[in-house]
């Protein structure tokens, strides 16, 4: 499969995902059950190996949380260790054990999380907003 066909395919497939809002969940407004990426251009980079900028289902499995971690969870604690200062995954991993989450599962929650937002953009997105940006 060529350049221009993987463009293609990729622009065919951006046509046929719901319209509405961009960045937005659907329970915020857009009510079509689904996470859109904000500023998503015309061609799907996933079609060429990166992470996918197509919507993604409030209930696709993307969203089941890691080891018990959710990505909301997962934000708080960033934003957390921000505020403490933590700035490395040995910091975060036990900022998670002083919530109770042992070190095994944050740490499988950790790169969980980062593999699912290297997958597609919304899940990356969503931290985002979760985080208050």
């Amino acid at each position: 499969m060529g350049f221009f066909s993987k463009a293609k395919e990729a622009l065919t497939g951006q046509t046929e995902a719901p319209q509405g809002q961009p960045g937005q969940q659907g329970q915020s407004g857009q009510g079509d059950g689904m996470v859109h990426v904000q500023g998503a251009g015309p061609i799907d980079p996933a079609a060429f190996g990166g992470p996918s900028t197509r919507s993604v289902a409030e209930n696709d499995p993307i969203w089941e949380p890691i080891n018990g971690v959710s990505l909301q969870d997962y934000a708080d604690w960033a934003r957390e260790a921000q505020t403490r200062g933590i700035n490395d995954e040995a910091g975060l991993i036990t900022l998670a054990g002083e919530k109770g989450v042992s070190a095994a599962d944050a740490k499988a929650a950790l790169d969980g999380w980062v593999a699912r937002m290297g997958q597609s953009q919304a899940v990356g997105q969503q931290f985002r907003k979760f985080l208050g940006y």
